[in-house]
């Protein structure tokens, strides 16, 4: 049984700390532990990129195959200001590897799953089309079990999984074709973070729209910011649509796109140095996570919906025993 890993060794082996003999510094969010682990010990699951779903069961590997080696590189590319082709296929291809394979990538879109599920069902029961639930489960139609709770629609994390693998070249042409935000950080004080998922969503004054934040190396980031007019349909690898814009960034800059990291990792940040303020620092923003957010338009007999992810604050464990108890 292969021991895959969600989040790439050659990312996370960009934030060893010089330090330390080839690890980096690391804390779960949950009960803040800090360890100091080497790549190949983290971010990996068995069998995690075997997926049944498909006719080829391990066929993202032969995409992977296409980015890791190339990573390296195109990171000297971005920081020389030499960008071509292969440099934004890899950087895309990173990106929508972690966003289809992650465990944090599969919740999310298994939430996106579960409201297609659950808005298919309000149209069939408007239809008539659905039974009447038994009346010991004291309710009238099956959208009312859903909106209580005693009826749940539960997805299978592989099956979003197997959607995103099977499309993940066409996400790539679509983050490609995308405008960026090449994100410099020179600052020897305060480097970026990554985590186990390392595409933080950043809020924009559309609601339609989030921008994403992906740490590459400790002084090296992008924002990937999406254009509603472009054809998404369309898989331009020409990247015609690409543009990008370089900036230096400073302290309070490093510590808003760090505080939106931490937001976003699923469990575990990752960072090069390793002085008391992360811990502090991981402590204050921990309580957040990536949730899907689904916006539901009426149309005609039925619905159109808009997905997107939206940061959440969760329950700490005192807040969630505290509900427990009230």
């Amino acid at each position: 049984m292969p021991l895959d890993h969600y989040i790439s060794q050659v990312h996370l082996k960009k934030f060893y700390s010089p330090v330390l003999d080839d690890q980096m510094y690391a804390i779960r969010k949950s009960d803040l532990k800090s360890f100091t682990p080497h790549s190949k010990d983290v971010c990996r699951i068995n069998d995690g990129s075997t997926n049944s779903y498909l006719k080829e069961d391990r066929s993202i590997e032969e995409f992977l195959k296409e980015i890791e080696p190339k990573y390296n590189t195109a990171l000297e590319k971005l920081v020389k200001d030499e960008i071509d082709n292969e440099c934004i296929y890899t950087i895309a291809g990173f990106a929508a590897y972690v966003i289809c394979c992650s465990p944090a990538g599969m919740r999310i879109k298994s939430g996106h799953l579960k409201s297609i599920v659950e808005t298919e069902a309000a149209i069939l029961e408007r239809k008539g089309l659905l039974p009447s639930p038994p009346k010991t489960l004291g309710a009238e139609n099956v959208v009312e079990l859903l909106r209580t709770g005693v009826l749940g629609v539960e997805i299978d994390p592989k099956f979003p999984q197997a959607f995103g693998i099977s499309s993940i070249r066409r996400q790539v042409a679509i983050f490609g074709n995308f405008k960026w935000d090449i994100l410099i950080n020179d600052l020897d004080h305060s480097s970026f973070f990554t985590s186990d998922f390392p595409i933080a969503v950043e809020e924009t004054k559309d609601p339609r729209i989030v921008n994403r934040i992906v740490p590459l190396a400790p002084n090296l980031a992008i924002r990937i910011r999406p254009d509603l007019a472009l054809d998404m349909g369309r898989a331009d690898f020409s990247f015609a649509n690409f543009g990008c814009r370089r900036k230096n960034v400073g302290y309070k800059e490093t510590v808003e796109i760090n505080r939106m990291v931490v937001h976003c990792a699923e469990n575990t940040v990752f960072s090069r140095d390793g002085p008391a303020w992360v811990q502090k620092f991981v402590a204050r923003n921990r309580h957040y996570r990536i949730e899907p957010n689904t916006c539901k338009l009426p149309r005609g007999n039925g619905f159109v919906l808009f997905f997107t992810e939206r940061v959440a604050k969760v329950a700490s464990p005192s807040e969630a025993r505290s509900n427990d108890i009230s």
